[in-house]
C-alpha cells in the first residue's frame, strides 16, 4: 500500500508537470513525430503504473486527442494531488513552527475554514486532524485517481482494429525474417559441425582401414594398431554425431519429457536453482524443444555472465500458453548486444509467436520472462 501511495502521488505530480508542458508545447506537438514520441512516452508511463505491457504505437489523430485529454484531465488531477500533499506539508509546519511566524502572518489549517494557528492547542489538535484527513486522502484517493488517468491514457491511445492488424502483420513479418535467418544459421552450423568433425573422422577411419587392408599379409602387428585406431576414431565420430543431434532435438526430451529434462538442467546448473514446475500437461514437441533451449541458455548465461549465487526457475501453464520465468541475484545490466544469447532466445520464441521480456537493471536482479503459445 505504501508503495502504491508513493507511486500514485509521484504519477499525479508528474502528470501535472507534463500537462503544463503539453500546453506550452502544443504547437510543436502538432507535428506527427513529436506527438508520437510524447504520446509513446506517456503510454509507457501509464502502463508501468498499471503493471501492463507498454508496447505498441498509436498514430494520427489519437496522439492529438490524447494531448488535449491529458491537458483537460491531467491538470485538475495533478492540482488535486499537489493541494493534498502541499497541505500535508503546511500542516506539519503549522504544528511545529507556528510560533515563529509574525502575529498577522501565522499559518492556517483547513484553508476553506480559515482556521488560524495562534496557540499550541489549535496547532496540535487541528494539525493532527488535518494530517489525518489529508493522509487518508493521499492513501485512499490519490492512487485510484492516478490509475484512472493511466487507464484513460491507454484507452485514448489504444489502436484501432485495423492498426492492430497492421502492427501484427509487421511483427509477424519481422519474426519470419528472424526465423529464416536463424534457420539458415542453424543449418550452416550443423553442416560445419558435420564437415569439420564427423566427416573428417570418417575420412580418417576409411584411410586407416584402407592401409590396414593393404598391410594385412605383410605386417599383422601394424594392422592391429590401425584397427585399434580406427575403432577409437569411430567412437569419437559417434560422440560428435550425438552432440550434433542433441542440438537439433535433445534426446532427453524424448526419453524423460520436459519435466525430467528441466529437472536435469536445474540439477547440473553452475549455480543453485530453486525449481518450481506446475503440471504442464501435453505440450507440442516444438514448444518443448524451444522451452528447453530457452531455459538451458538462460541458466548458461547466469553461470557465465551474471556473477550470481542463486537462481529461480518457474515454469507454469496459465491457460493455453507456457510461461517461463528465470531470475537470478546477479549483478544485472544484461545487454543483448554483448552476445549473451538473448537474441537467439528471442528468435526461437518468435518462431512460435511467443514473447520475451528481459528486466535487468544494473545491480540486479535479472528476470527473463518468456511466454509461448501452446495451441
Amino acid at each position: 500500500m505504501r508503495n502504491r501511495v508513493f507511486s500514485g502521488s509521484v504519477y499525479l505530480l508528474g502528470t501535472l508537470a507534463t500537462a503544463v508542458v503539453t500546453v506550452l508545447a502544443l504547437p510543436v506537438l502538432l507535428a506527427p513525430p513529436a506527438a508520437r514520441g510524447w504520446a509513446d512516452r506517456h503510454r509507457r508511463r501509464a502502463a508501468r503504473l498499471l503493471g501492463l505491457p507498454g508496447d505498441g504505437r498509436s498514430a494520427g489523430w489519437r496522439n492529438l486527442a490524447w494531448a488535449l485529454t491529458h491537458i483537460a484531465v491531467g491538470i485538475p488531477l495533478g492540482l488535486a494531488a499537489l493541494m493534498c500533499l502541499g497541505n500535508i506539508l503546511v500542516a506539519a509546519v503549522a504544528v511545529s513552527l507556528w510560533w515563529a511566524f509574525p502575529d498577522g502572518e501565522r499559518p492556517t489549517l483547513f484553508p476553506f475554514l480559515d482556521v488560524r494557528v495562534d496557540d499550541w492547542a489549535t496547532a496540535l489538535v487541528g494539525g493532527a486532524v488535518q494530517l489525518a484527513v489529508l493522509g487518508a486522502a493521499a492513501r485512499w484517493v490519490l492512487p485510484p485517481l492516478a490509475r484512472l488517468h493511466a487507464r484513460l491514457c491507454l484507452a485514448v491511445l489504444a489502436p484501432s482494429a485495423r492498426e492492430r492488424l497492421t502492427e501484427r502483420v509487421d511483427v509477424l513479418t519481422r519474426s519470419r525474417v528472424g526465423v529464416v535467418d536463424a534457420h539458415g544459421a542453424e543449418l550452416q552450423r550443423i553442416e560445419r559441425d558435420l564437415h569439420d568433425g564427423t566427416q573428417a573422422r570418417l575420412v580418417t577411419i576409411a584411410m586407416q582401414l584402407g592401409i590396414a587392408r593393404e598391410s594385412l599379409t605383410d605386417d599383422p602387428e601394424a594392422v592391429a594398431t590401425l584397427l585399434r585406431q580406427a575403432h577409437e576414431t569411430a567412437e569419437e565420430a559417434m560422440a560428435e554425431l550425438r552432440t550434433v543431434l542433441q542440438t537439433i532435438y535433445p534426446p532427453i526430451l524424448a526419453d524423460r519429457g520436459l519435466d525430467g529434462a528441466l529437472t536435469a538442467l536445474a540439477a547440473r546448473s553452475g549455480v543453485p536453482v530453486r525449481f518450481e514446475l506446475d503440471d504442464l500437461g501435453g505440450l507440442p514437441a516444438t514448444v518443448e524443444a524451444v522451452a528447453y533451449y530457452v531455459i538451458a541458455e538462460a541458466l548458461t548465461n547466469i553461470t557465465k555472465h551474471a556473477s550470481a549465487t542463486r537462481a529461480a526457475l518457474s515454469v507454469q501453464r496459465p491457460g493455453d500458453a507456457l510461461s517461463i520465468e528465470v531470475t537470478d541475484d546477479g549483478e544485472g545490466g544484461a545487454d543483448e548486444a554483448r552476445g549473451t544469447g538473448i537474441t537467439g532466445i528471442r528468435r526461437r520464441v518468435a518462431a512460435l509467436d511467443g514473447t520475451v521480456r528481459l528486466h535487468s537493471p544494473p545491480g540486479g536482479p535479472t528476470t527473463l520472462t518468456v511466454r509461448i503459445p501452446c495451441s
